[in-house]
């Protein structure tokens, strides 16, 4: 009798979270903070109930709105969404979201979200064609037969690895093109399907905790608040090596005992196929790699060094990647000798098989659209801030961590979060004198902590790719989760009192 247990699938998960959203607008108050943003010329423009209005670029405009961001910050393009206005905070009429709006989220949210998925279904085509050659089973094997013995320090690299992408320039997407890859290779190892989603989603995410030049994180929110980014780097790069340590460790760990025995892994009982398929694959004999398979290694290796290299120095975002993986993939056909309508076959069939993964991204989108539309993300912040204004440092400052654990359920976006918040919360730390780094931190620390978890995120499609289940890795990462709050609300204590 199979013990194999079902449950709801990611897409289901979501559209839950979608109605729970949407039940919120009819329960919490609608209400909205003023917006100030610039776009070129000698004027902002400041978005209140009675519509738009044009206010002089200067920093006195700023410092009536009490927005505590240098004039400079705008002119050189550091902040470019509009940004919330202290103190703007104003009731509105209510926008309960019902059933037909349930309904257009995800739409809206497949809309939003239309560069990451066709990003994601281009990486399925050219993972599938390159897979067509042969050469990716033929180095697994290498590899393999290479590490017997020292599996170990595969996850101990490639976590470090990751999560430096994500600390250094925000690596989180990206991410997605390396499950095809490394999910043959912890098999192999004897690992389950829970590790590469450690390695590679959990590594990302651990950098992005700690982020210490992440542009979309960690430059974007000290902009927003107002003090260098390079304040509080010290204690971001100690966090940065302390967090991933305790990662890497709980990690590898969990990874060990599974391999020792396989009815370890939390996927035994839920994934049953998964648990078999971590038998270690090794063989005794020594596996060669033929010339034509390390050229196409080297090609298929190549084309990820380009993309790291265009992201972190060209600027490059989706649509560059996107392309990038496309003429790979093209390349790849070439080189291999595939015809024309096998290439295209073999194309569609890699981009259906993350089809799934794509809706995914796009309906996850659809839970900030409902509470944007409903008028009641910034009603959250509003309280928030009201409810930490009049507390003692120490305590303000593992509030605002907590505060920003809950703001990642709703507010997906990095920038997003930074533009929306900081002003605000930036003020209030003035207030109950706790510097601004602190606030910064606090934001990295919960939305990175959050982000182990949240549905909105990319944890769903993760282990969407991997066939894993959200059940076997809650059970897997709540205790890290528990750890790491500890460790972060205990470094943020420690801060304020830093000079």
């Amino acid at each position: 009798m199979s013990r194999k247990k079902k449950l709801m699938s990611p897409l289901s998960i979501l559209m839950l979270v979608i109605v729970l959203a949407a039940l919120a607008t009819w329960l919490i108050p609608s209400g909205r903070y003023d917006r100030l943003s610039y776009t070129g010329g000698a004027n902002f423009t400041y978005n209140g109930p009675a519509g738009d209005a044009a206010l002089p670029f200067t920093q006195q405009t700023l410092d009536s709105l009490k927005i505590n961001i240098p004039l400079a910050n705008f002119e050189s393009g550091s902040i470019k969404k509009p940004v919330s206005v202290p103190g703007s905070y104003k009731k509105m009429p209510s926008s309960k979201q019902g059933f037909i709006k349930v309904l257009q989220a995800p739409i809206k949210g497949i809309y939003d979200s239309i560069d990451i998925i066709l990003f994601i279904l281009v990486i399925g085509g050219f993972m599938q064609v390159f897979n067509e050659s042969g050469a990716m089973i033929e180095g697994v094997k290498a590899l393999s037969s290479s590490m017997k013995g020292n599996e170990s320090w595969i996850i101990i690299i490639l976590t470090f690895l990751f999560a430096l992408g994500g600390a250094s320039y925000g690596m989180a997407e990206e991410g997605f093109v390396f499950y095809p890859i490394l999910i043959p290779i912890f098999l192999a190892a004897g690992y389950d399907l829970l590790v590469p989603v450690a390695v590679i989603f959990g590594g990302t995410q651990i950098g992005t905790l700690a982020s210490f030049t992440n542009p979309f994180a960690t430059i974007i929110a000290s902009n927003a608040a107002g003090v260098s980014w390079a304040d509080g780097l010290t204690e971001r790069l100690i966090m940065f090596v302390l967090t991933t340590g305790i990662f890497i460790w709980y990690t590898v760990r969990y990874a060990q005992k599974v391999k020792k025995d396989p009815t370890k892994s939390f996927l035994y009982g839920f994934n049953d196929d998964a648990v078999m398929n971590a038998i270690p694959l090794h063989s005794n004999d020594h596996h060669k790699l033929s010339t034509r398979n390390k050229l196409l290694l080297l090609l298929f290796f190549a084309t990820f060094a380009v993309m790291i290299y265009g992201v972190v120095k060209e600027e490059w975002w989706l649509l560059e990647m996107s392309a990038l993986f496309l003429g790979a993939a093209i390349l790849l056909a070439i080189i291999t000798r595939l015809n024309e309508s096998l290439f295209m076959e073999q194309f569609i069939k890699g981009a259906e098989g993350l089809l799934s993964v794509a809706f995914i991204i796009g309906v996850a989108r659809g839970v900030s659209i409902v509470l944007n539309d409903g008028n009641i993300s910034d009603t959250i912040i509003y309280n928030a801030a009201n409810l930490t204004s009049s507390m003692p440092p120490a305590l303000f400052i593992v509030m605002m961590l907590v505060m920003y654990l809950l703001f990642t359920l709703f507010i997906s976006s990095s920038s997003g979060m930074a533009v929306l918040t900081m002003p605000i919360m930036g003020s209030l730390a003035i207030m109950v004198n706790v510097p601004g780094r602190e606030i910064v931190n606090a934001y990295l620390f919960g939305m990175g902590i959050m982000g182990f978890i949240a549905p909105t995120g990319l944890i769903l499609p993760a282990l969407a790719i991997s066939h894993g289940n959200i059940k076997a890795w809650l059970k897997f990462i709540y205790p890290l989760i528990i750890i790491l709050f500890a460790v972060c609300a205990a470094c943020l204590v420690i801060g304020i009192y830093l000079k």
